[in-house]
Order: C-alpha cells, then structure tokens, then sequence
C-alpha cells in the first residue's frame, strides 16, 4: 500500500494518466514484486524432464500414439507459444510428431478465435504445422459425456481431447472468483467442457456458496468440480505459469495436474494477496490488455475487487473502470447472454431474485455476479468506446477519469472521498 503524487492505471495497450483530485485521497494497492524468470525456456525445458508429481512428458509421451494439448485463448495471457512449443519439442523427442498431435484452443463459451490470435499466440510456425481447432461447447458431436462429479454437476469434455492417449493442458495460475486460483484442469474443465457442466459451474447456487470465492482453494466447490472433471476426463500433465503485471513468467511449473497447481498456487499468494488496512469510498480497477476488450471481462476487475474475503468498497460506494472495451460486451454467446439479462433489468434486488429462481445459462452469470456487485454499489465505466452500451449494462458512462470522479462526488455527496487505486485488478488479491 503506498501514496503518490501521480497516477496510472492500464488501458488497453497503453495506460490512462490523472494526477491529484481535490477532495480525494489516493492509496495505491499492488500486488507484490518478484523478479522474472531470466530464461523462461530453459526453466520450461527442466520443468518438463524434472516435473512435479508425474514421469518426464517424453518418457510419458512414448506409448502414446494420440496427443492433445489444450491452450488458453485469447483473453488470457497465458505465453502459450513459449509452453506449446516446449510441449512439442518434448513429444518430438518421444517420436510423436505432427499428424499425431492436435493443439485444442479452449474457448468455453467464448466466441472461436481468429487465425490471427491463434498466430499471436501461439506463432506462425506452429500455425503451419499442426492441427489447431477451437472447442465448441454447444456441439454434442465434439463432447463425451462422462456422468456426473459427486454434487450431480454433468462431466462433459471435448472428444478429440478425452480419446487421445495424452492430455496436456497450459493455464495461468492466479486469483479467480470462483475457482479461487485459476489453472489446474481449469483451461480442460472449463476451456474444453460441455455447456451444461460451464452452466452449472456459473451457477446461481454455485456463484452464491461461501466457498467459492477469490483465493479460497479448499472446499471450494467450484475447485472441486474442476478436479474431478479433469481427473474422469484423464487429463494427466500441465503447464502453468505465474505471470507479473506486465505479463512477464515469474514461476513455472509442469507435472501432475493437482500436485504442479497447489505449487504453483502457494507461490501465486505470495505475489497477488495483500492487506488493505480498511474499506473504501471507492475503488479504480485496472484491467488493460487483453482483459479489458470486452465488458464481459473488464468488469471482473470490479468483481475481484467486491469478491475479495471483505469487499474492497463500502456500501453506497463506488466503482471505477478504465476500459476501451473495443469489442462491447463481446462477441460470444456467453458475452451476448450477458447483455440480454443486463439489458433486460430492472433494479438489481429484484433480478438477483429472479435468477436464483429460474436460473440462467451459462455466460449470463456475469449478469448475476455485477447485479450482486452492482445491488448496493455503483460501477462507472471510463473511455470506453460504447457509452450507450454502457448504460445498457446498468453501469455509468464517463469520458476521463476527471469525469467519473465528479460523477464519484455526486453518488456519494462527500466533501472528503477514499480512493484505493488498484492497477492491475486481476492480479490483486485484497485481504
């Protein structure tokens, strides 16, 4: 926690500047600082010989004649053209070679990436050699199904994944709302399940159960579900990584996918949680590139922020988020789902009550989630280039930060204001 006399907080690909407000006192919350990998390759390389829990890839790698590996898509930051090529250059020296192989983009229920974010991730060159499609959760000719986990929640998981003979997943470990700490059978689970297990993950019950929250790992429901799915669907190797905010690997870890991600996770708490002395008048959530392309996933940074063990804002308070959002609400049917429930609202005492009651499908859980933020706070959303949409998500509309500041004012009809900065939302866990 620190003060200072001139602020910025990331914004898209850049960052948006504002200096001193007269009534407001600034704090600055940020997640602490570990230097970088100085050679993430070669930490990858040791990593998959020498991996936590599990037989080195190759020598797993050998027996296999199908191999699938699940990446992460675009909205996440996942180096996956650093971890995928690793992977391969180990299944290379088990005598697994391209045909054999099929890179699975784990897109839940987001919209199919582009050939150019499947480039940007993961390079020109292994977009030229090898088998790269995005998962369909609404196909049941891509799912098996595989039964129920032991709370009744339906397992499904892309087919081309569960019949091949060696799974691998890569995934980011930091803080999650529901998961506690993405990562683990997350980008197998979630990135190449079935919509009725993503649904009833999101669900209003799940979303409403003390244990699923930021930072909580142990019973945790929603953590459990993903366990358990990965473990039926036979995931049996990952790739994690921890990044800093500049998106930079700061540990790296391969193996068993339970024992690798609780590793990685007690390393991740280090980094992202810390103390807050107290609550605030309002809060900045910084999101920034690749996040903050869409209001479906620029306004986690509020929720993390609400979500946290003592929401970080006061009631009556307010949130602020800098957020082009070039692509709206997002182009997904998770995204579109999201917006018609919003849309659709009145207050949001009465539309949280009628989603417990009927329940939602999934990717309108975003929906249920900012209402719940949304029932006693206000979130205003900076720069973004759909004001209208904006304010058809029940959210308010400013042009710069000076301008949601003055709105600040009025919500909350202080001469003295408490602001907690919070530049990089996602990767901050308050405590």
């Amino acid at each position: 926690m620190k003060t200072q006399a001139f602020y910025k907080v990331p914004f898209g690909k850049a960052t948006m500047e504002f200096g001193p407000q007269p009534g407001i006192s600034f704090s600055v919350a940020e997640a602490g600082g570990k230097v970088p990998l100085p050679n993430p390759a070669s930490v990858l390389s040791d990593a998959l010989r020498r991996p936590i829990g599990a037989p080195p890839l190759a020598e797993s790698a050998r027996k296999a004649k199908r191999v699938c590996i699940v990446f992460t898509d675009s909205t996440r930051a996942c180096p996956d053209g650093l971890l995928v090529s690793g992977i391969l250059g180990e299944l290379l020296e088990a005598g697994i070679h391209g045909d054999a192989i099929t890179l699975l983009c784990g897109v839940g229920m987001h919209r199919p990436s582009t050939s150019q974010e499947k480039t940007e991730k993961l390079g020109e060159d292994i977009c030229r050699k090898y088998n790269i499609v995005d998962h369909d959760a609404r196909n049941p000719a891509q799912l098996v199904f595989l039964g129920n986990t032991q709370a009744g929640i339906p397992i499904a998981v892309n087919r081309t994944a569960f019949e091949s003979d060696l799974i691998i997943a890569t995934g980011i470990v930091e803080p999650h709302q529901y998961a506690g700490y993405s990562g683990g059978g997350k980008t197998l689970a979630v990135g190449a399940g079935g919509e009725d297990f993503i649904a009833h993950t999101h669900g209003p019950s799940m979303v409403d159960h003390p244990g699923t929250r930021l930072g909580v790992i142990n019973a945790n429901p929603f953590q459990d579900a993903l366990q358990e799915t990965a473990r039926h669907a036979g995931l049996s190797f990952i790739v994690n990584v921890v990044l800093d905010s500049e998106k930079r690997v700061v540990k790296l870890a391969a193996g068993h996918p339970e024992r690798c991600f609780f590793s990685l996770v007690d390393s991740a708490r280090k980094i992202f949680e810390v103390p807050i002395p107290r609550q605030f008048d309002a809060a900045i959530a910084g999101v920034g590139h690749p996040k903050d392309v869409n209001l479906y996933q620029a306004s986690r940074a509020v929720s993390y922020l609400h979500f946290a063990p003592v929401p970080v804002v006061k009631e009556g308070g307010v949130y602020i988020l800098p957020a082009p959002a070039p692509e709206g609400a997002g182009e997904g049917l998770g995204e579109r789902r999201f917006l018609d429930t919003m849309k659709g609202a009145g207050d949001m005492a009465s539309l949280l009550a009628e989603l417990r009651v009927r329940g939602y499908p999934a990717g309108a859980q975003r929906a249920f989630v900012m209402a719940k933020v949304m029932e006693k706070r206000s979130v205003i959303v900076v720069g973004s280039k759909c004001p209208e949409l904006v304010k058809e998500l029940r959210m308010i509309p400013a042009g710069t930060m000076e301008e949601a500041f003055s709105l600040t004012a009025s919500i909350l009809g202080k001469k003295r204001i408490e602001a907690l900065i919070v530049p990089h939302a996602l990767l901050t866990l308050p405590v």
